[in-house]
């Protein structure tokens, strides 16, 4: 999408219109209220048809809404006298270029009153009396013509406005019909979308849609951005680095109809493809903090010792600060490089990060679910694996229940086969697995329930990578082949 959108204000002249379309060399623009949101668009369209409307419709060639002081403003007019100069109002033109005798014959006929009438007029002194005596909302003096003080004076006491305009009397009409407001064109039925919206879905959209553009807005119904048909023609920009994963399940929205770059990762491989050869870093370590750090090792490259921290920390929460079996060497050797750069010892932080608070006491149940949440996909079976570290579980078996129910809606939502949440305890080293989803599958799970059904101890059971996943695929495998013997238990974690 276009971000930069060329709008325009919702009180805005066609001339202020016009000039916009022109100089930016576009179509569309959205017409926006005080307060910054989208109420309509006008296009170029509407304005041509505004200034060349029908033959047969006189009346309407004739008519503009605005106000004097936009009129003023549109024509570069000197003010000789102004009556209610900042009222929007509906008025019509007339070029007072005939008889005195016949002049107001016509406006009769057409049924225009004069309180609405805008007579353009030379320096005819019969035609601007003949204005004055009836009343009209305003008398345009064209060509930079004198106005007599006589004149000045009978406006003044009939209400009637005076202006003096630089130009002549063709060029006067076409101006003042410029100085319309756009409301009354404005379209306020405009095609809209969310701007994450895929732009494989926005391609049906248009297929059946009777628009040329779709204005995208943000929640608050703001503008964020316009897409045109053109638009799809454009190289997209987007370039993705996917890092801690490697599955599409697992990245943004979308990110399969982008160019993925680069990928930066310590879990197992999914099914990917890509366009073109790319960097695919993939190390079985501890935590992807580890892969980064070392490459500005490799490269020479000192982070700064907040970003050093920021890896630390990354390093830890991965590993449980080296004590889960994930950890290698190389994250130990990497947390003391961070660690004198950082000026931070590790058993500190790791101190302050197990303490900082439990996840489940601080958020939601459903966020609980979401904060550490992974969709996989095994042998065309979708399941989700969530994980959240407390100190003891005390604070789970206070809220089990809305727990259970949440990982019970998040299934039923992501249409997953099941979805499971892995509690681990910090201190012991050991985990609940709650699953919810397929009876089948929950009922080939050969560890131990502990008080309901979708709950099990998993005794020295902390990674999720290294640990449950294959264990789990081993399971999905075990029921799609109709195997009666029982997956293995994934190997504890050793005292």
């Amino acid at each position: 999408m276009v971000s930069n959108v060329v709008t325009v204000k919702e009180r805005a002249t066609c001339a202020e219109a016009l000039e916009l379309i022109d100089r930016h060399d576009i179509r569309l623009l959205p017409v926006l209220s005080p307060d910054q949101r989208v109420i309509g668009t006008v296009s170029v369209f509407q304005l041509g048809g505004f200034f060349i409307p029908r033959v047969k419709e006189a009346r309407e060639m004739r008519k503009v809404r605005t106000s004097l002081a936009n009129l003023t403003r549109a024509l570069g007019a000197r003010v000789i006298h102004a009556e209610r100069p900042e009222d929007t109002e509906e008025m019509f033109i007339r070029v007072g270029a005939m008889d005195v005798r016949s002049f107001w014959k016509i406006s009769q006929d057409e049924g225009i009153p004069a309180s609405q009438s805008i007579i353009i007029v030379g320096d005819r002194w019969d035609i601007q009396q003949r204005s004055l005596q009836i009343g009209v909302r305003a008398l345009v003096v064209t060509g930079n013509l004198p106005v007599e003080e006589e004149v000045v004076a009978q406006a003044k006491a009939r209400g009637v406005s005076v202006l003096v305009s630089p130009h002549d009397s063709a060029n006067t009409a076409w101006i003042i019909r410029t100085a319309s407001t756009i409301e009354c064109m404005t379209d306020r039925k405009f095609a809209s979308v969310s701007g994450d919206l895929r732009l494989s879905d926005l391609r049906r959209k248009f297929a059946t849609a009777n628009t040329g553009a779709f204005i995208v807005l943000n929640d608050e119904g703001k503008l964020q951005g316009i897409l045109t048909r053109t638009d799809f023609l454009k190289p997209i920009k987007t370039r993705l680095v996917l890092v801690d994963h490697n599955e599409l399940t697992q990245a943004v929205p979308g990110a399969g109809e982008v160019t993925i770059t680069e990928i930066i990762d310590h879990h197992r491989l999914g099914a990917l493809n890509t366009q073109q050869p790319i960097l695919f870093l993939n190390e079985p370590v501890g935590s992807t903090c580890t892969i980064v750090a070392d490459m500005f090792r490799r490269e020479g490259l000192t982070p700064s010792a907040s970003i050093a921290g920021v890896m630390m920390g990354g390093i830890i929460s991965d590993t449980l600060h080296l004590n889960s079996p994930t950890s290698t060497e190389k994250d130990a050797s990497i947390l003391g490089w961070l660690s004198q750069i950082a000026g931070v010892n590790s058993s500190s932080l790791a101190d302050s990060i197990f303490s900082s608070g439990s996840v489940i006491l601080a958020s939601a149940p459903d966020a609980v679910i979401r904060s550490d949440f992974k969709i996989y996909e095994e042998d065309s079976i979708r399941f989700s694996v969530s994980q959240v570290e407390e100190l003891g579980f005390g604070n789970f078996w206070n809220h089990s229940k809305k727990i259970l129910n949440a990982l019970e809606k998040v299934q039923t939502d992501e249409k997953l086969t099941f979805a499971a949440l892995l509690v681990t305890d910090i201190n012991t080293q050991n985990s609940l697995l709650l699953v919810k989803g397929d009876a089948d599958f929950i009922s080939r799970i050969n560890y131990p329930h502990v008080e309901k059904d979708e709950i099990f101890d998993l005794p020295g059971i902390v990674s999720r990578k290294k640990q449950l996943i294959p264990y789990l695929a081993s399971l999905l495998k075990e029921m799609q082949g109709g195997n009666a013997t029982p997956a293995a238990a994934p190997e504890a974690l050793s005292a």
